[in-house]
């Protein structure tokens, strides 16, 4: 092996950097009409400045190692901003705590590039373990809300046990997505929260809240489904009491749990939803993305719900530090109507897909539902097949 010397690989460290956030991105050849992947993901670990990863003081670090390592780059809240479309991206480090960063790119599907320096969240009196997945919601109150999973220690935990943990939702709020001011976290009847998105607009001039109430950290229990709920202040926000708005049912996409991912879109024909399904497979947890609409009066009253899901993981996307997932906390729909996905893979990286609004609405109104019977299935499908075989003239 060649032996650099300090300015060589430094150079080549930071050459290597800039090639990877200048490649353009491209579609995929083929699409299935809904939704268009793009080939390249939009955001990895090797996304992160060097200068986050690495000690740059010769005398310091004579042969240039990593000295912090970042290990995967997923789960990212998106926005509009100022001309550019952000990225609130989780970075968790080599050490398994995670932080936000900012990357921010002007086309939407590729040279995402970070801000010099990650989010510096204020913590609440009883300090954050870990923190990640946040869904950034432009409030009509004026407010960027970025509303995440905290995680601390479960102090119930019997002794030698440092896997138990508790989740709650983080609510803090910004004008930039530079400064941020930390809220109390959400208190609702459920022992544990994750996955809460906040609705863009006041429902009866009170704040609403998409919720995901679990008995434990892992596992819903006799909780689940996506929840609905309200707090008049957002200061102290407080939900008395959860409506389940769309549950979980046997043998589905979302058995075992279920969760909204971004904020909803507002459409003519009502608030356009996604949400990430969970079942359990002999390979372990699978994660698939689905779409839905709810009423635009009343936001949690679901109105149309396609069967099966929109985005699976699929190639690359399969493998990963926690594999077979695809996993979605934030969209950008542009006046124009296209529509951004931002989704992560397996834990692990960040990807784009392509749609309009246009587009996911016919997909929820025309999408038949789940008939949850096999047979029942079939004569769904087969009602299709024998429509499509009359407009093409018979078949065998």
């Amino acid at each position: 092996m060649r032996i650099e010397s300090f300015d060589e690989r430094q150079r080549q460290i930071f050459n290597d950097y800039e090639r990877l956030v200048a490649r353009p991105n491209q579609p995929e050849d083929r699409s299935n009409g809904v939704v268009q992947r793009w080939r390249h993901p939009v955001l990895t670990a090797a996304h992160t400045p060097p200068f986050w990863r690495y000690d740059f003081e010769e005398a310091a670090n004579p042969l240039l190692l990593e000295r912090i390592a970042v290990n995967a780059v997923f789960n990212p809240g998106a926005i509009f901003l100022d001309g550019k479309f952000c990225l609130m991206a989780r970075v968790e480090g080599a050490d398994r705590k995670s932080f936000f960063a900012v990357a921010e790119s002007e086309s939407g599907v590729d040279r995402f590039r970070f801000r010099d320096r990650p989010v510096v969240m204020p913590s609440t009196a009883d300090p954050d373990i870990n923190v990640y997945d946040m869904r950034l919601v432009q409030h009509e109150d004026g407010w960027i809300y970025g509303l995440f999973c905290t995680e601390r220690k479960d102090p119930n935990a019997r002794r030698g046990d440092l896997s138990s943990a508790v989740a709650q939702c983080g609510i803090a709020r910004t004008r930039d997505l530079e400064i941020w001011e930390r809220l109390p976290d959400l208190k609702t009847p459920s022992p544990q929260q994750r996955n809460v998105v906040l609705h863009p607009e006041f429902v009866n001039g009170t704040y609403a809240f998409y919720t995901r109430p679990q008995d434990g950290f892992i596992e819903a229990g006799s909780g689940g489904g996506i929840g609905w709920g309200l707090s008049d202040r957002i200061e102290e926000a407080v939900i008395e009491h959860e409506t389940i708005v769309h549950d979980r049912a046997y043998h589905t996409i979302s058995e075992l749990k279920n969760g909204l991912g971004p904020a909803p879109i507002r459409t003519a024909h009502g608030w356009l939803q996604l949400a990430h399904g969970v079942r359990g497979t002999a390979a372990g947890l699978r994660y698939v993305l689905y779409a839905f609409l709810t009423d635009l009066d009343e936001p949690w009253r679901v109105t149309y719900a396609p069967a099966g899901y929109l985005l699976a993981p699929a190639g690359e996307e399969v493998v990963g530090d926690v594999s077979n997932v695809v996993f979605s906390c934030g969209w950008i729909a542009r006046p124009d109507g296209d529509l951004f996905i931002y989704y992560a893979s397996s834990d692990t990286r960040c990807h784009v897909a392509t749609t309009t609004v246009e587009r996911l609405v016919d997909y929820c109104t025309n999408t038949p539902p789940d008939p949850l019977r096999s047979a029942a299935c079939v004569a769904q499908r087969l009602e299709l097949i024998e429509r499509n075989l009359k407009l093409m003239g018979g078949g065998r």
